[in-house]
């Protein structure tokens, strides 16, 4: 379990995490969301005692980080997957760590098994794709078997294969109990993954709870219907004050109701539905709609600069 509270990190005037308060508990995967310069790696870094708290108190398993004896037993972080020397290969990166804390040397061959490394676990790791580098990230972050797992941006540079491979390995420690942490900027995979949300934006936390129940909040729950009578029907929905949009012909998108309400409704003048089904907004949606305040580095669209005729001649 991690628990925060009223959680401060200021660099000089500026405030990258303000009193923000959770809890993440064991035996469900929490995703953390929030736009860069949001304070996710700031928070996730002060969990594991790499920066310290200008103010409140974060505790793993009942304990700051550094009060733990054996830290890689209780916590496995991945917050960096580059913090590695270049010239060590897997296999001896994993094997040091596995010495600062009395770990067994098959466990090392453990988990280079579990992650996909054995091909490549006495190579050196300055010649590690991103994606073999994310893959000794999270070996490293399991060595020690641990009762929390930290994650940021674990898919970042794997294949399909490895971010279906992320996603298992996270649900399959979360279903053994386990409190697994972890942030990434794929909206759709985190949508598969996690169970509950944790979004912060400008340092402070503005949405948690169940991943449906965070979308839900924002876009509100909805219904579809197709019908051949569809402008009719539109009309007699928002003579009972329903939002109704059409994204095309003879489709309606209903906010506010249910779908009792509309096939009652339609039942009672006899207007035929060849659909009439319950529909949610993506998680896109309610995270974009969430921090759309909260986003300090937006992109701006910039017309196309017309070419020179050096440009021109460099292209032939």
């Amino acid at each position: 379990m991690i628990e925060a509270h009223a959680l401060t990190k200021r660099y000089g005037e500026k405030t990258a995490v303000d009193t923000v308060s959770f809890t993440i508990a064991p035996g469900s995967v929490t995703g953390f969301l929030g736009p860069n310069g949001a304070g996710k790696s700031t928070t996730m870094r002060m969990i594991v005692g790499l920066d310290r708290p200008s103010a409140g108190t974060v505790t793993v398993n009942g304990r700051p980080y550094d009060r733990h004896r054996s830290p890689l037993r209780e916590v496995g972080a991945l917050l960096d997957a580059k913090a590695v020397h270049p010239g060590r290969s897997a296999r001896s990166h994993l094997r040091t760590m596995a010495a600062t804390h009395s770990i067994r040397k098959n466990r090392v061959d453990e988990v280079i098994e579990m992650t996909g490394l054995a091909n490549v676990a006495d190579k050196r790791v300055g010649g590690f794709s991103l994606g073999m580098g994310q893959r000794l990230g999270i070996a490293a972050a399991l060595l020690g078997d641990p009762r929390t797992l930290i994650l940021d941006e674990p898919v970042n540079g794997l294949d399909p294969e490895g971010v279906q491979w992320v996603r298992q390995l996270v649900r399959g420690l979360a279903a053994e109990g386990r409190t697994v942490f972890l942030s990434s900027h794929l909206m759709s995979e985190m949508a598969q993954t996690a169970d509950q949300l944790l979004v912060i934006g400008r340092g402070r936390i503005i949405a948690a709870g169940p991943v449906q129940e965070v979308i839900d909040s924002v876009s509100g729950a909805g219904v579809r219907v197709r019908s051949p009578r569809a402008a009719e029907l539109q009309a007699l929905l928002q003579a009972e004050g329903i939002a109704v949009t059409s994204p095309e012909a003879g489709t309606l998108d209903l906010v506010g109701t249910s779908v009792e309400r509309v096939g009652d409704l339609a039942f009672a003048h006899a207007i035929p539905l060849h659909e009439l089904s319950p529909r949610s907004g993506s998680l896109e949606e309610a995270y974009m709609s969430l921090t759309q305040d909260a986003v300090e580095y937006r992109s701006e669209p910039t017309a196309a600069r017309p070419r020179t005729t050096s440009e021109r001649g460099q292209e032939r």
